[in-house]
């Protein structure tokens, strides 16, 4: 019997030619069966895709075979169901596209990157480390969210801080607006899924003065396999997949509420408004009475 399965991964490493890499990404993946999104950029490559266990491991051994991408790191979790054609019900289609970014923060200036990965990013640590890190130096520890505000209302490490984003590409102008330099001199932990977002986002923190900047190595979803519910991050991680979030035990702590009645909740849904990429916490009943709409679009006719 077929097992789903989904991959989370990237690589910082610099590609001559990304266009040929995505035709090469592209047809690997349509032979075997594979949906997802993966992008590509000059500075490296990132994707989350979903299928059956066999030609997932496939797809692993195949992209590690080309030299710049032997290191990736692949992280795995459990995919939801296949339909009849084993086709991944995670993910609607495949996508791969070139861009500018692997990881959209619209500062591709400011990103170095050589054979060994991100130059000037903060310092790595696995979860164990982290723990010895916040045993040291205690409540001086600062986490700082390195995703959108919505991912964190189900889910986020205990005490962080939360930038007011809405998207990637809104953390220049956050980091610039000054109301953290506070910051600057305290030991600071960036967090994010999977990590991508951090190995940016903790160069830009360093480039803006933060003189003590981490990041954790391998995402909440590293943490989550080491360390379960019974470390320092609370409830569910959001995935941007159909799963919508996944939780790391089976005493996963509920953070969210539910916009509309303000029940505890960890359902997640999209703005009815199909131009709107915003997610809401909506309870289950209160979904199923009418779809829900982000701020900016609830007052609008339907």
């Amino acid at each position: 019997m077929a097992i789903p399965k989904i991959l989370l991964y990237y690589v910082f490493t610099p590609l001559a030619d990304p266009d040929a890499v995505r035709l090469w990404q592209r047809d690997l993946c349509e032979s075997l069966g594979i949906r997802g999104r993966i992008l590509i950029s000059a500075q490296g490559l990132n994707g989350t895709i979903g299928g059956d266990l066999a030609s997932l491991k496939r797809y692993v051994r195949k992209t590690r075979d080309y030299p710049a991408f032997k290191q990736i790191d692949f992280k795995w979790s459990n995919g939801t169901a296949l339909d009849p054609a084993g086709l991944s019900l995670d993910f609607p289609r495949l996508v791969v596209k070139v861009r500018d970014e692997i990881v959209s923060f619209g500062a591709p200036g400011e990103l170095k990157v050589d054979a060994d990965g991100v130059v000037g990013g903060g310092e790595k640590l696995s979860p164990a480390e982290l723990h010895s890190l916040v045993g040291e130096r205690g409540d001086d520890v600062v986490f700082f969210d390195g995703r959108n505000a919505f991912e964190a209302e189900i889910g986020r490490f205990r005490n962080a801080v939360v930038p007011d984003v809405a998207n990637t590409r809104e953390f220049v102008a956050e980091l610039d607006s000054g109301k953290y330099d506070h910051l600057k001199g305290k030991p600071v932990v960036t967090y994010c899924t999977g990590g991508i977002r951090c190995e940016v986002l903790s160069g830009l923190m360093k480039d803006r003065g933060f003189s003590e900047v981490y990041q954790l190595d391998g995402g909440v979803v590293r943490y989550g396999e080491a360390f379960g519910d019974d470390g320092l991050w609370d409830g569910s991680l959001y995935v941007f997949d159909q799963r919508m979030s996944v939780d790391f035990s089976d005493h996963t702590a509920v953070l969210g509420r539910c916009r509309l009645c303000d029940e505890p909740t960890k359902n997640m849904l999209n703005c009815r408004d199909a131009s709107c990429r915003e997610q809401l916490v909506v309870c289950a009943t209160c979904a199923g009475r009418d779809a829900p709409a982000c701020a900016a679009h609830a007052a609008q006719p339907r």
